[in-house]
């Protein structure tokens, strides 16, 4: 990939829309995400900022709190005057302008370590992970219909692919086809000695499978493990397939996809899913239970969240808008999301609460989890022969994912032996 890639899918468009005014769920709570720019309390943002993710994946806490900064500052025209990360057109201050220059900056530091040689290739690929990482935050919340979203996405999954190149793990595409539709996963390998046990990731709505590197690098491969990244339907690249109650139908095909690859024990494969991921992952295992030894949910949306009420209303306005982008919706009504979304509980289907599945399960989350109450984890771990709930402190926050992922290795490598 080269510069004049970025310059030219980044020409200012006169025409592309500022990401909160893409999608309109009408009666949906009009609630912002009041986070600390200095002294400033009465503005907040449109996305909910994933500030301690996001320096976990790479970005320098100093350079995202100048991008905010810079977004407040900015007196560029707002889509809403309360929400700072809602600067219309492609400019100072707009979101996708601050975090692609940031992508860019170190893109071009991976370009001129390639020219001039003097970085081990490891450290050139970590180069390009950070801008992979910065695109993406770029293009966040992925909404369908965002023009400079999407062209931040190939510019994020673009410097993945020159980071697997460069990487000393081995990374590999997979790609199989679903209703006549291209789906590509991601294959990361510590070793070809043998083939290795293997797990299937994905998670929320709102990621990309490039931002699950860290998940692999840091857990799954010290581990032993490969590791199969998948994005959830209607994202990423399965964004030509609909999300629908039926969030397992990608992992299902890629399942047998997998019974042709050589470097994967297929029978010492699990499934892990954060959030709706953990939702498709619960499903394998009642659905595919012939094909996987484990599954396991990470804060994973299971029943109580899709019954609408209180928990759902208490969410930033963002969240409305991924679901029914994720749904295919550019207008809807708040009721007739509900409903729509009443149908992803794995309660409601049939699966939770009734006959066990013989496969493991593990619920981990942390307390006051909104997308995950402690009931969940907790019927979860009831509706398996070997089920377990795993409920963590929340707090401190910024240790909260190491403390459920170490649960989680220590829980597979129990299953998997």
């Amino acid at each position: 990939m080269s510069e004049n890639l970025s310059e030219v899918l980044f020409k200012p468009s006169p025409t592309a829309k500022e990401t909160s005014s893409i999608i309109t769920v009408e009666g949906a709570p009009d609630t912002i995400c009041h986070e600390s720019t200095g002294s400033d309390s009465t503005h907040g943002f449109y996305r909910f900022l994933r500030r301690p993710l996001w320096v976990w994946q790479g970005v320098d806490p100093v350079e995202m709190e100048s991008v905010f900064a810079t977004m407040a500052a900015s007196k560029h025209e707002r889509t809403d005057d309360r929400l700072i990360d809602t600067v219309k057109e492609y400019h100072q201050g707009n979101w996708n302008y601050e975090w692609v220059q940031l992508g860019m900056k170190y893109q071009k530091k991976a370009l001129q370590a390639e020219l001039e040689q003097q970085l081990p290739e490891n450290a050139i690929a970590e180069l390009w992970l950070k801008a992979s990482t910065h695109y993406g935050i770029a293009s966040y919340p992925h909404l369908a219909g965002d023009e400079l979203a999407t062209q931040a996405d190939v510019l994020a999954m673009q410097a993945y692919r020159k980071a697997m190149a460069l990487s000393h793990h081995t990374i590999k595409t997979i790609e199989f086809n679903y209703n006549g539709k291209a789906i590509q996963a991601y294959l990361h390998l510590p070793n070809t000695d043998e083939p290795l046990p293997t797990i299937i990731v994905s998670g929320g709505l709102d990621t990309l499978q490039t931002e699950l590197w860290r998940t692999y690098t840091d857990y799954f491969a010290p581990a032993g493990f490969a590791m199969v990244t998948i994005d959830m339907p209607s994202l990423g690249h399965s964004h030509n397939c609909p999300l629908n109650e039926n969030t397992s139908i990608l992992h299902m095909a890629l399942l047998d996809k997998l019974r042709d690859v050589p470097w994967v024990d297929n029978d010492r494969l699990a499934i892990f899913g954060a959030r709706m991921g953990g939702n498709a992952a619960i499903r394998l295992a009642f659905l595919a239970g012939s094909k996987v030894k484990a599954a396991v949910s990470l804060g994973g949306m299971m029943h109580d969240f899709f019954r609408g009420g209180d928990r759902l209303d208490s969410l930033p306005r963002m969240y409305f808008d991924v679901y029914a982008s994720r749904l295919g919706k550019r207008r809807i009504s708040k009721e007739s999301l509900v409903t729509q979304l009443a149908s992803f509980s794995l309660k409601q289907q049939g699966l939770l609460g009734r006959r066990p599945t013989n496969v493991p399960v593990l619920g981990v989350s942390l307390e006051r989890d909104r997308f995950c109450p402690p009931d969940d984890n907790r019927l979860l771990a009831l509706s398996s022969t070997d089920g377990k709930a795993v409920i963590l402190p929340d707090s401190p926050l910024n240790t909260g994912y190491q403390r459920c992922m170490e649960s989680v290795i220590r829980w597979l490598q129990e299953k998997l032996r």
